[in-house]
């Protein structure tokens, strides 16, 4: 069934009683050519692109929970492709491509707003080093734009440009950057390969691999062994314990990152705003809400839940830039489990066991990265090789000394 304005129009004048389920609830199959582990955003994805690019049917993404419990119900939201490195901005910059057009490619409404980013800049420095980050941007096809105190004043005029310890001296705009729906991301891919033949199976847990003679044959799950002649893992901040199964340590840590959104205020906010001086980033939803975010909490945890310093670590970054928003009550918080590479930045590689493949270390750009992690992931498992935009996410960069360290911290998780 295809969406449209004429199907909302004739289901209403039929009592809404002929809509059909949004993807089916198939029991597990005993073999497939390729089982996706993890039904997050990446997952989806990547059995989309499998199914529609590649013409592959025969595919399962197995999920311990409920589709979209993980990471891609719990973020805030943000798409946009401002990075520096020649690693990172060529395959965000593709991303944000596939943004563009997500909706009319899976016909579906994932409430894609394109209402801009803007980095905020607060000394002499972080100019000159913002300027060379759009320059580079420039370089891969994508848009910048520096915007000065003064047109940043005429913009935005609650934003505090004489704070003392911070002032404002100019920002950086991706006017293409913006926000999306996260729930109907996922649901949207799951539609999209569902009406592909994709078995999406769902209270499914894996409990190990069957590896046999240095190659995979399957997994192990809750609902029984299901073989397959590719297995794809991508479970974001439970990577390090599910490849662990396949005697894999990934160079990942997981750590928490709280969210929050407040309550419903008249718009205020046209698009996505951070804070250059320390970690705070904030937009408005559809609802009115401002939702926001800041560091991860900083130590090691598998739980969907943070702790009050950091809560009080954002909201003091948004009193920094934005004293209005302490008179705004905060409606609730939730956690994703952030999956920290050394260098902060993703893997999207075949492993040394025949038949298995990674998908992970996304740090803090899951979300954003989702159409083209699932493409690349895509190609990787069709053609047994990297696509052309992710040749440099390769879980062996360490040993290689070729690392994508974005923020220039070095080889510690917790600071990317």
């Amino acid at each position: 069934m295809r969406y449209s304005a004429f199907k909302i129009f004739s289901q209403g004048l039929t009592g809404n009683k002929g809509w059909k389920p949004v993807w089916r609830e198939p029991d597990p199959k005993p073999e497939y050519d390729i089982v996706i582990v993890g039904a997050g955003g990446h997952g989806l994805s990547t059995a989309y692109y499998l199914a529609k690019e590649y013409g592959m049917r025969n595919i399962a993404v197995v999920e311990k929970g409920w589709l979209g419990s993980g990471n891609i119900g719990r973020n805030t939201t943000i798409i946009r492709s401002n990075y520096l490195l020649p690693g990172n901005e060529p395959f965000y910059e593709m991303s944000l491509k596939l943004w563009e057009g997500l909706e009319q490619d899976f016909n579906y409404n994932a409430m894609v707003s394109q209402r801009s980013i803007l980095n905020l800049v607060h000394s002499d420095a972080q100019r000159d080093a913002f300027i060379r980050r759009g320059n580079a941007m420039f370089l891969a096809g994508a848009d910048a734009e520096y915007a000065t105190a003064e047109q940043l004043r005429a913009e935005l005029p609650f934003l505090n440009y004489d704070n003392a310890r911070f002032p404002i001296k100019g920002g950086l705009f991706q006017r293409r950057g913006g926000t999306v729906r996260h729930d109907a991301v996922a649901w949207g891919y799951a539609r999209g390969a569902d009406e592909r033949g994709v078995d999406i199976i769902q209270n499914c847990e894996v409990t190990g691999f069957d590896i046999e003679n240095g190659k995979c044959r399957g997994v192990q799950t809750s609902r029984g062994a299901i073989r397959a002649k590719k297995v794809a893992v991508c479970v974001a901040g439970s990577s390090g314990r599910v490849m662990a199964m396949a005697g894999m340590r990934l160079p990942i840590e997981s750590h928490v990152l709280q969210a929050f959104v407040t309550e419903g205020l008249k718009p205020v906010l046209p698009g996505v705003i951070t804070f250059g001086a320390g970690h705070f980033y904030v937009s408005q939803s559809d609802k009115g809400g401002l939702v926001f975010g800041g560091d991860i909490d900083g130590y090691n945890t598998y739980a969907q839940r943070g702790n009050l310093p950091v809560v009080e670590d954002v909201a003091e970054g948004g009193m920094a830039i934005m004293p209005m928003i302490g008179r705004a009550r905060l409606l609730r918080s939730w956690g994703g489990i952030m999956d920290m590479s050394m260098d902060g930045s993703p893997f999207i590689d075949k492993t040394h066991i025949e038949g298995l493949f990674f998908n992970g270390g996304w740090c803090y750009g899951g979300f954003k990265a989702t159409p083209a992690s699932g493409f690349c992931y895509a190609h990787l498992l069709a053609k047994g090789e990297p696509h052309p935009v992710a040749t440099q996410m390769r879980l062996d960069r360490f040993k290689r000394g070729n690392l994508i360290d974005e923020k220039g911290q070095g080889n510690q998780p917790n600071l990317h």
